[in-house]
């Protein structure tokens, strides 16, 4: 069949507040242009994160029902314990209320002043992280990457000859670790190959640095590779994802992502050592170390969601539905990043506006216009998050202008997504007449949380 159905039935809705033109003019401008700062019953269509935004199966609702609230050594620990062990394959297993948490902990630890963390594209938390204890988040993305329309299955890869460059020139001391995103959020969604992992695994180990997995869509990740890497037709997707793990020395994970949960994540190793002193750092500031932060429903409803999440029926239906969108879009000759992801949709905001100067924030100036068009509501991935030098405050250009669209996890059906499309198109027509816009106000780190704008 060509029909794309949804894998499951419908048992509880939640209604859409429909708002006019004008009130939603009112309502950017009260929240500063800024979409991070509307109320969220505000919102028509919230694409602003997949993250913590998915919704629960029954069994998941069951499983919270067992929930153990045991300050120590609670049954729904051990539960959660052995998905991810089974899963994930990693020894010592560290749970955190979400995955930032895991990345402060980590880095907390191994980075320091002046050490350089590569990566393929650092997401936001994830260098902010790195930059507050004084590292260097480099990205290392492959040349393919920055060819926004080619079909080339895997621009998530690390670039490898910049990677063997870098530990060459600096040495295992300078870096205490490498990291790969998977996807490749920052960069468009897109997935890693297990080649490309094999090969950061080996330089990894041949120079003695730890190399870790930035995991929170691992599942995606897997079933891509299934789809369109050369001897994994036949794998089941939970095998590849088991064999992405066994070449990394540990990972941090947002459970709120490829696991369908609300809240929860976790950091993991092999070295019992660095595991020690990590827990000591999650006591201090998440909590006891068989609950780090969460309930005990929230560690029943992730062990749930780690293994709905490898249902392959699912992950063909997911990966399916976002290439809906993005076919459509290219059909009608909008920019967007290609070949589809799996958790979003990337408008290129900078060939979408080509008028509108990176300085003046062309992802900011359409994310603002499709909330004002449609009640949509969408997230900047650019020079707004990554264009202030952590360490001078100078304003430069990033990699990429894009307007990412997260699509929550079993929330909207299609017909939501037309909606999506014909609002982009309508944008798209009286794209000339859109204005860049200027920050008015803004912190030092991770600043498009909270930032305020204006038009130009």
């Amino acid at each position: 069949m060509k029909t794309i159905i949804e894998p499951f039935r419908i048992k509880m809705i939640e209604p859409i507040k429909l708002t006019t033109r004008e009130e939603r003019k009112q309502l950017i401008e009260a929240a500063h242009y800024n979409p991070f700062l509307l109320r969220a019953e505000d919102v028509i269509i919230d694409l602003l994160t997949d993250s913590g935004t998915s919704a629960m199966s029954a069994e998941a609702w069951a499983a919270i029902m067992r929930g153990d609230e045991s300050y120590a050594g609670a049954r729904s620990w051990y539960r959660f314990r052995d998905a991810v062990k089974d899963i994930f394959g990693f020894e010592q297993v560290i749970p955190t209320h979400q995955g930032r948490a895991a990345e402060h902990i980590l880095f907390g630890v191994m980075v320091r002043p002046a050490l350089i963390v590569p990566n393929n594209t650092h997401f936001d938390t994830t260098r902010a992280n790195i930059e507050f204890f004084g590292g260097n988040a480099m990205d290392l993305p492959c040349v393919e990457a920055g060819d926004l329309d080619s079909d080339y299955p895997f621009k998530g890869n690390m670039d490898i000859a910049a990677l063997e460059s870098l530990v060459a020139t600096e040495g295992p001391a300078r870096i205490p670790l490498i990291m790969i995103t998977v996807t490749n959020n920052s960069g468009g969604g897109q997935p890693v190959s297990m080649a490309n992992i094999r090969e950061i695994s080996r330089i990894a180990r041949a120079a003695g640095i730890p190399f870790y997995l930035d995991a929170c869509r691992f599942a995606e990740n897997a079933h891509f590779i299934k789809r369109r890497e050369a001897g994994f037709e036949n794998t089941p997707t939970i095998d590849i994802a088991r064999e992405m793990f066994s070449y990394a020395d540990g990972c941090t994970m947002s459970a709120k992502k490829d696991a369908f949960a609300n809240i929860g994540g976790f950091l993991c190793t092999n070295d019992a050592d660095l595991a020690l002193r990590e827990r000591n750092a999650l006591i201090l500031t998440e909590g006891f170390p068989t609950y780090g932060g969460l309930a005990g429903r929230d560690l029943e409803a992730i062990a749930v969601g780690l293994y709905e999440v490898l249902d392959e029926n699912y992950l063909d239906y997911r990966l399916l539905s976002t290439r809906y969108v993005v076919n459509h879009l290219r059909d009608l000759n909008i920019p967007v990043v290609a070949p589809a992801g799996g958790h979003a949709v990337y408008l290129d905001a900078r060939r979408f506006l080509p008028h509108i100067e990176p300085l003046q924030y062309p992802g900011q100036a359409l994310a603002v216009e499709l909330f004002i068009e449609a009640g949509i509501r969408g997230v900047e991935i650019g020079t707004v998050m990554f264009g202030a030098d952590p360490h001078t405050g100078e304003e430069r250009p990033a990699r990429l202008d894009l307007l990412r669209l997260a699509i929550p996890r079993r929330v909207y059906t299609q017909s939501h997504m037309d909606y999506v499309l014909e609002a982009i198109h309508l944008v798209w027509q009286r794209r000339d007449d859109i204005r860049g816009m200027v920050i008015v106000q803004a912190p030092k780190f991770l600043r498009h949380f909270s930032a305020r704008f204006n038009w130009i």
